[in-house]
């Protein structure tokens, strides 16, 4: 499972020009989902999202997490984040799980997300989406749960 992170003071995904998930401040996930991830890469990428202090505190220092802060998740579905660019001038895509088992496995980590008390918008599976984003910082991390 991959995952690109950003910090962001507000965000919005919107699907044929109506916006179907927004949020102020908190975090953008952008989240692919391999041939390989199970519930396990779910519950670590949940859980290390939840905790990662990467807001901050009083004195400036990054030692805050979306949960310490209030903050909203906004995830979306992205299986371009599997696209394998070492040959050729086009993507292959052989390392994104296939849709039905990929939607599965997206919906059951924004789940552990919400069970873990984080409030969480997304984007619609499988849709062409435009995504809106004021990148706070900015931060942007890349998670990878085969590293």
């Amino acid at each position: 499972m991959k995952v690109v992170l950003q910090r962001v003071s507000g965000a919005r995904v919107e699907v044929e020009g109506n916006t179907i998930g927004e949020i102020g401040a908190g975090l953008l996930l952008l989240v692919g989902v391999g041939h390989e991830d199970t519930e396990s890469d779910a519950a670590w990428m949940a859980d290390k999202i939840g905790g990662l202090r990467i807001f901050e505190d009083e004195t400036g220092k990054m030692n805050l997490s979306v949960k310490d802060t209030g903050g909203a998740i906004l995830s979306v579905s992205q299986f371009t984040l599997f696209g394998d660019c070492r040959k050729g001038r086009r993507p292959n895509f052989m390392g994104a799980a296939r849709p039905d088992a990929a939607s599965a496995l997206y919906d059951r980590f924004n789940d552990l997300l919400r069970e873990a008390g984080l409030t969480v918008e997304t984007g619609t599976f499988g849709a062409m989406m435009d995504v809106s984003l004021t990148n706070d910082g900015p931060v942007t991390l890349i998670l990878d749960t085969k590293d």
